[in-house]
Parts: structure tokens; sequence; C-alpha cells
């Protein structure tokens, strides 16, 4: 892999490998872009195949991240850390520490959070090195598990999307397949069941699927079954590229809107969903929640004042669908013209301020 080719590509600022022999720490930090402030994002553990392929994941979520804090409205960046090994087996107090101390030396250019294989109890550790660390536990004053943010915000968003398909942001009465029903998807069904949706679900756990049939009355069916359910929305909550070449002939759904990342199996899959006439809420748009959350800690968490934030994922999901409608372009392109915009004009605007200031200085 030619690195530097990959960063000046998507124009990456830092990418910082990081090791501890005593602790087994093998860790990559992907800062991508801080111009509307320090990158934030989460610290995945995961068994990569390949050094390389632990490289790539991290570019690639960074960058997922700078779109999201800047379509979600906050004065972040993007970043995101990978640690290399299993997290079932590999996890150590030393190697958390260590890890602390590799973000206290960035200075608050980067600020992390749990994500896949990582736990509030890591960030605890963490925090014992730096202060620049988000999802730690509620006894410090943090936000705790963001689950809960990010399922509201989803249902929010689908909300959005029904009104876009159908007319009505109403969901009584509307079928919805939730694929995967982990603790994001599980708040999310009860949003769901508790306004009159009908619940159709399915995750490779099934005792998961047994208690959200038990909780809400929901239809369980087959992992394989879900993408050609009968059904007004499809919400893929769990594994990501479930759109893709052989899912698409198969969908009933008018509205695919879930909190899974990586949604599109690739941008034409997205493409394809504008040609079909199917309602898209960018995945990055629609499950922000959990950002926007634990992005509240650094003003002192008040969980009335960030789930109001994130409520208007409600607005962010209507402002991207208006522009695919204008523009005539997928839904998901349209998401990343709203990023890049307010990138570019923060970019620009601190750009001139600077050659401004250049100025009046060299007339003293």
């Amino acid at each position: 892999m030619e690195l530097f080719a990959a960063m000046e590509r998507d124009d990456y600022e830092e990418v910082l490998f990081c090791q501890d022999k005593a602790s087994g720490l093998k860790a990559i930090i992907a800062i991508h872009d801080t111009t509307l402030g320090p990158a934030l994002g989460g610290t995945r553990m995961w068994t990569y195949a390949t050094e390389e392929e632990a490289v790539v994941d991290a570019l690639r979520l960074a960058k997922g991240m700078t779109y999201k804090n800047a379509v979600a409205g906050l004065n972040l960046g993007g970043g995101k850390t990978v640690i290399i090994g299993d997290p079932k087996k590999d996890k150590n107090e030393a190697m958390f520490r260590a890890f602390g101390r590799y973000i206290q030396g960035l200075n608050g250019r980067y600020i992390t959070a749990e994500d896949v294989g990582t736990t509030e109890e890591d960030m605890d550790i963490i925090h014992q090195e730096t202060d620049f660390v988000t999802g730690i536990s509620a006894t410090y004053g943090s936000s705790g598990n963001p689950s809960p943010a990010t399922a509201f915000g989803v249902y929010r968003g689908m909300k959005a999307a029904a009104k876009a398909a159908f007319g009505s942001d109403s969901l009584t009465g509307r079928t919805v397949a939730v694929q995967g029903v982990g603790n994001v998807s599980f708040t999310l069904c009860k949003y769901l069941h508790e306004e009159g949706a009908r619940l159709i679900v399915t995750d490779i756990n099934k005792q998961a699927v047994s208690r959200a049939v038990e909780a809400y009355g929901a239809t369980a069916v087959d992992p394989g079954e879900i993408t050609q359910a009968d059904c007004d929305i499809y919400a893929p909550c769990a594994l990501g590229a479930t759109i893709n070449d052989e899912s698409l002939p198969l969908l009933r759904a008018k509205v695919v809107a879930g909190a899974a990342n990586n949604q599109l199996k690739e941008p034409r899959h997205g493409d394809a969903l504008h040609e079909m006439g199917i309602v898209y809420a960018p995945d990055y748009v629609i499950n922000a929640g959990g950002v926007i959350n634990i992005a509240d800690e650094m003003n002192g968490y008040n969980k009335e004042r960030a789930f109001k934030q994130i409520a208007k994922i409600y607005d962010s999901i209507t402002r991207v669908l208006e522009i695919s409608q204008l523009s005539g372009i997928p839904a998901y392109a349209a998401a990343d013209q709203l990023a890049e915009e307010r990138i570019s004009l923060l970019r620009n605007s601190r750009s001139t301020f600077l050659r401004n200031g250049q100025h009046a200085l060299s007339r003293r």
C-alpha cells in the first residue's frame, strides 16, 4: 500500500502508528480533517487479517467521521482509531493506558470514544491518561452508553424519510423490517412499537430475536429473508453492505433507513436506489445520534440538550432528500455535498481571515 498516495487522494492530515511492546498495543490513529474542529471518532478493536487491512479501515472510517460530524452540525472534524487484536482475548489495562498516553500526546487534535470491540469500561481506563476521551461512565459526569441516543436519531431520521416517501411521517401501521436486533436497534424497535408500527426482525443471535418478539410482538424471519420482506421500510441495523447486487432486485421496501454503517456496498448501489425511486436515508446522517450525544460531553453533559440536538436529524435527512430531489442526484451524493459545502465554507473563511491578518501585519 502506498500510504502517502492514499492520504493525498482523500486529503488526510495525519496517520499515527502506535505500539507498546509490553501490553501488545498495535494501534493506528487516522485524522482526516480538522477544519471544523478537533477530530472526533471512536476506537475500534478488531482481528484484522493484515496490517494493510487495518490501515485501510482506519482511513475509511476517519473520512466517514468527517462527513458525519459536518452534516450533524458539530464543530468537530473526523478521525478514527483501530487497534489490531481480538477484543475477547487481547485486552488489558496496560494496553488502554498506553493508548491513552498516545492520545494525550496529540494535545487535543483527536478525541476518542467507544466503537466496535471497545466498551465504556475501556474508555474509563483511557481516561486515566487523558481527558480527550468521551463515552466514559456516567459516574464521571459523562453520557455513558451511546446506543439509546443513536436509536433515537435513527427513529427521527426514519420519520423524515417516511414523509418523503409516503407524504406523512407517521409510522403507525407501517411495516418495518429490522436487520439486526442489537443494543441500538432493540431501542429503535421500542420507539417503532410505541408509535404503532409492525415489526419484522432478524438476527444471527436467536436470543436477541426472541427478545424482540416477546417485547414488541415482532415477526421473526431468517437472516437471508429480511431484505425481501414485504415491508414499507427496510432498516439495516447490523451488517454493512446489505444494499448490493443480490439484494436490490429483491427489495420491496419504499424506504431504506437504519443504524448500520456502510449500508451501500458500493456507491453505484446508491445510484440504483435512486433510479428505483426508493428513498434512502444516508447512514452517516441518520446514525449520528451517538456522536452528537458524546459531543455534548464537551460542554458538560446535559441529556435534554443532547437529545434536542439529536432530534434535528429529522431536519438533516429532510434537507438531504430535498437536495437529492432538486438536483436529481442520489441521496448519498446529496449528503456528501452538504458535508463538503460546510467544510469548504469554513476553510475558505479561515483562509481569508488568515490572509487579511497577514496583510495587516505586513503594513505595520
